[in-house]
């Protein structure tokens, strides 16, 4: 076990699903983007005065877009998609935000003068830049620089409304070749920068048999010639950017995919020498970083919920995200004071499909959720409780069967959903608990029930979870209700509390 009363920070720095992660430092403060696809808010920014302990500020939109696989109506989802790796920027007194997305097929640019507290300006075009890197160069032009392997450079217009016409070309024909041959993801995740009058531009590529590489390129201009060599081969950390601190140290944030909590957040020492950025300590990623400790296991991007509020508080703390654009009728934290309420609005026949799931990350190296639910006002064929999102998911919940009402545990280990227990339940509350552990990636989940939020008893076989890429994302603690017979019941939770507690 880790000891935690170090005084230096370790990595990862965050062990949660923070991927695709883009910096800025604006004064003493830094700013940090992340994607989180398919949720709704969507594209977390995140704050921090060292480096290393983070809190969720905003995010660049409530809502990407009000399509049906937004929606998840008329059996159209968009797991995986949604916005993808975006690029945060601070020019001239605004903050912005861009990023992309295959639900759309569009860019997409967010800016405000106040990045915590917003409001925040859309402006949305066609094509779709993948994985494009948003850049302001010192003339005053902006640039989005994209591709995968061979990437292309276009200037913006002046109002950044779109590409300004005739303006593309190409920026490197073949960025994976400092790779070698024998690439299998062709370089993509373009961050570019300009230190000291040079432009270095950040890669990943992923060689076959091999491991996540970062590969930077330099020029001495925007339209190159660009000389390319292999920044990072250690552990599969890769895709990420450059950093500095206000006193002079340069680091490299980028993440680690981790199995089933996700992709993880590592930062890398770096040290200039001729005019490039050299990575790791002797090439290597350290555990202990020159950096102040982090505060807590549990970081400011997940929290626990008594859904008490005050006047002037938020109905929903920003850890909270829906799966999915919400039905924002069949929801409330207001008609039962410190409690959520998620009522039904149609007949589902697929969780995956179900509106209103709200979600929040489970973190590493363990971490359990809890919840009370109330069901008393459940009607027949709804089922409500606490899951672990992801293609395999898993779900302990209370289920309504004509005038009975049953605990039920569905395992959908293997991307085949199966009710593994069912028990009937005499009372009209029930604690929910789902335990993981994340140690060495053993990915495995365990739920339990109570009656007094005391004593516990596990239902069915431990939940083997899996890192799946038609979601793309870590497991996430939901809260759920829905209807598969008939709508207007609702469940009432009291409460959602987070704990990194060992589990034996």
């Amino acid at each position: 076990m880790r000891i935690w009363a170090q005084q230096k920070a370790h990595n990862p720095i965050i062990f949660a699903d923070v991927p695709d992660i883009s910096m800025i430092r604006v004064g003493d403060t830094y700013y940090m983007s992340s994607t989180t696809m398919h949720m709704s808010p969507g594209v977390p920014i995140m704050k921090s005065k060292d480096l290393v302990n983070w809190e969720l500020v905003s995010y660049a939109y409530d809502r990407l877009s009000e399509t049906d696989n937004m929606r998840l109506e008329d059996g159209k989802r968009t797991y995986g998609k949604g916005s993808w790796a975006s690029t945060i920027r601070f020019n001239k007194g605004t903050y912005y935000v861009s990023t992309f997305a295959q639900t759309t097929g569009k860019t997409y640019i967010y800016s405000t003068e106040n990045i915590e507290k917003g409001p925040w300006k859309a402006i949305e075009f066609e094509p779709m830049m993948h994985d494009h890197s948003f850049f302001f160069d010192d003339d005053g032009k902006a640039y989005m620089l994209y591709g995968g392997g061979k990437l292309k450079l276009v200037e913006l217009k002046e109002d950044l409304s779109g590409i300004k016409p005739n303006s593309e070309v190409i920026a490197i024909e073949n960025a994976s070749a400092p790779s070698g041959d024998n690439i299998g993801l062709p370089a993509e995740g373009s961050q570019l920068f300009k230190v000291n009058g040079k432009y270095y531009l950040f890669n990943i590529t992923w060689p076959k048999g091999g491991m996540r590489t970062v590969v930077i390129h330099r020029a001495d201009k925007l339209t190159g010639p660009w000389e390319g060599k292999i920044g990072l081969q250690d552990l599969g950390v890769a895709q990420g950017g450059l950093i500095d601190t206000p006193n002079g140290e340069w680091f490299a944030y980028l993440f680690r995919d981790y199995g089933a909590v996700g992709r993880i957040p590592y930062w890398v020492p770096v040290k200039w020498e001729n005019d490039w950025p050299v990575l790791g300590v002797n090439g290597k990623v350290p555990e202990i970083l020159d950096l102040p400790a982090n505060q807590s296991l549990i970081p400011g991007i997940v929290d626990s919920d008594e859904f008490t509020r005050k006047k002037g508080d938020r109905a929903l703390p920003l850890v909270w995200q829906w799966n999915h654009n919400p039905d924002n009728k069949l929801w409330s934290v207001t008609e039962r004071k410190g409690f959520l309420r998620l009522k039904t609005g149609r007949i589902e026949k697929d969780f995956l499909q179900a509106k209103n799931t709200l979600t929040q990350r489970t973190i590493g190296p363990v971490s359990s959720g809890i919840t009370l639910l109330d069901v008393s006002k459940m009607k027949d064929g709804d089922f409500a409780g606490l899951t672990l999102l992801q293609k395999d998911y898993g779900q302990l919940g209370v289920r309504v069967e004509g005038n009975e009402k049953y605990i039920v545990y569905i395992n959908a280990s293997g991307g085949t959903s199966k009710e593994e227990e069912k028990i009937k339940l005499s009372r009209n509350t029930v604690y929910l608990k789902a335990e993981c552990n994340f140690r060495e990636k053993k990915d495995t989940a365990v739920f339990y029930f109570s009656s007094d939020g005391e004593n516990w008893k596990q239902v069915g076989n431990s939940l083997q979870m899996k890192y799946t890429i038609p979601h793309f994302m870590g497991y996430r603690f939901g809260l759920f209700s829905y209807a598969t017979k008939t709508v207007g019941g609702y469940a009432d939770f009291d409460f959602f509390r987070i704990s990194n507690a060992s589990i034996e």
